[in-house]
């Protein structure tokens, strides 16, 4: 083990002990404040308040008329009664300090745990500049920011040749990504949204040409999970002249591509819905009883490998999986070339299974797995689904499938990159780590 090796496992070490530590005063202070019963008092009025508000927001979107606003309004006082409660007891600066000192557990904890190395990057390739590159950008898309980071300019001084997508008829992606082909581009990109990157991407892939991201979009979640700067587009073109290349893969709903994700049920269905664009709030609300309680819209099964999940409420495919910790999306993905789709499904059926997923249990309503292939089946010839944000009707089955490795995304070499991602919490690995150190633990 070098000197490098040995500096990290004591540095996780004595995380871990932290942790530890912590924990144990999280723990002790309640009861030294407050003694045993008083302890015991805090976590179960605590908890009660928070079963009590998942218990009442539950009922508050799957119920109409006066039960949902009562409903509502016991949410809201829950957590105020508990405080309150908390206040007059004179005991909430014990809950804070357990509180902070619980947040120093897990974040001493998620360190310790981390584990370094380039298994927890993607490799990447040296390759020489393009001659020919294409680029295609939506000036609407992100809000102008094609406008506002002069763009054009900026990629045709770097000798790229770019199409813009304006005016009032419907332009054809695809095609236009084949035409450049034709006229000998040796790379394409795109400044836009992850559902046009996805067009282009596919192009680039049947072509084996290297693809470009520039992360002008609204979310660009597919070029945060590359390390772009999604702050300032403009470092994106950098790539041009000083890339490196990434092979990651690419997704695919019934031959559709995909770079992020495609969902299935609740979201899908209130996508869908025409008055989504004027009233989003008015349409979730009033939708979403319905959707729920399965009044409304086909019923899915989720075929994901050799398990079978039936009459999921909602189903998402992630192009490789979200971490562990995160259940719609919202964060980052690590790696994109482990060569398997994420899979997440979600069922609630009633306000005990909804307070269930605080334990995250697996018994019975939530499934997070991986797989190569999803089939995603309904009573129906077609279902809704959103795929990398925008809604569309599939035929069904739906047959989500994962291209390893076939598309050459070129990035630029220097990047704000990606996080490392976070670790399990395991209290026996934790333990291990503390008590003494190991090569690569």
């Amino acid at each position: 083990m070098n000197s490098s090796d040995t500096t990290g496992s004591r540095a996780r070490r004595w995380w871990a002990r932290l942790a530890f530590v912590s924990a144990a005063a999280a723990a002790v202070v309640p009861v030294l404040a407050a003694g045993l019963f008083g302890a015991l008092a805090l976590l179960i009025v605590g908890t009660g308040g928070v079963v009590v508000a998942v218990a009442a927001l539950y009922t508050f979107i799957t119920r109409f008329g006066i039960l949902r606003w009562m409903a509502l309004g016991v949410a809201l006082l829950a957590p105020v009664i508990v405080v309150v409660s908390f206040v007059r007891a004179n005991l909430l600066w014990v809950v804070l300090v357990s509180g902070a000192l619980a947040l120093v557990t897990v974040g001493a904890a998620r360190i310790a745990l981390r584990r370094g190395g380039t298994e927890a990057t993607m490799p990447e390739y040296s390759v020489p500049a393009p001659q020919r590159p294409f680029l295609i950008m939506n000036p609407r898309s992100g809000g102008g920011k094609v406008s506002k980071f002069d763009l054009v300019r900026k990629a045709e001084e770097q000798g790229a040749q770019v199409a813009l997508l304006e005016g009032p008829e419907e332009i054809d992606v695809t095609a236009l990504a084949q035409r450049a082909v034709a006229d000998g581009a040796d790379l394409l990109g795109v400044a836009g949204g992850d559902g046009t990157q996805a067009l282009v991407a596919a192009v680039a892939v049947e072509h084996d040409l290297p693809f470009l991201v520039i992360s002008a979009g609204t979310r660009n979640h597919f070029a945060m999970d590359l390390g772009l700067d999604r702050a300032d587009p403009t470092r994106s073109l950098d790539a041009l002249r000083d890339g490196v290349e990434l092979r990651v893969d690419l997704g695919t709903v019934n031959g559709r591509p995909f770079v992020n994700n495609a969902s299935f049920g609740v979201y899908a269905e209130i996508v869908r819905s025409p008055a989504y664009r004027d009233d989003k709030t008015a349409t979730v609300l009033s939708l979403l009883p319905d959707l729920l309680n399965g009044h409304r819209g086909p019923k899915l099964v989720a075929r994901i490998g050799e398990l079978a999940v039936d009459g999921p409420q909602a189903v998402l495919v992630s192009n490789n999986p979200y971490g562990s910790n995160d259940l719609a999306g919202l964060s980052r993905r690590v790696r994109l070339d482990r060569g398997v789709l994420g899979a997440v499904t979600l069922s609630v059926t009633s306000t005990r299974e909804a307070v269930g997923l605080l334990r995250r249990t697996r018994l019975r309503g939530l499934s997070q797995e991986t797989a190569i292939e999803l089939i995603v089946d309904a009573d129906a010839p077609q279902i809704p689904a959103g795929i990398d944000g925008e809604s569309m009707l599939l035929d069904t089955p739906v047959r989500c499938t994962i291209q390893p490795a076939a598309l050459r995304v070129r990035v630029p070499r220097t990047r704000p990159g990606v996080r490392p991602p976070a670790a399990a919490f395991d209290w026996a690995r934790l333990w291990q780590t503390a008590r003494w150190a190991r090569p690569g633990s």
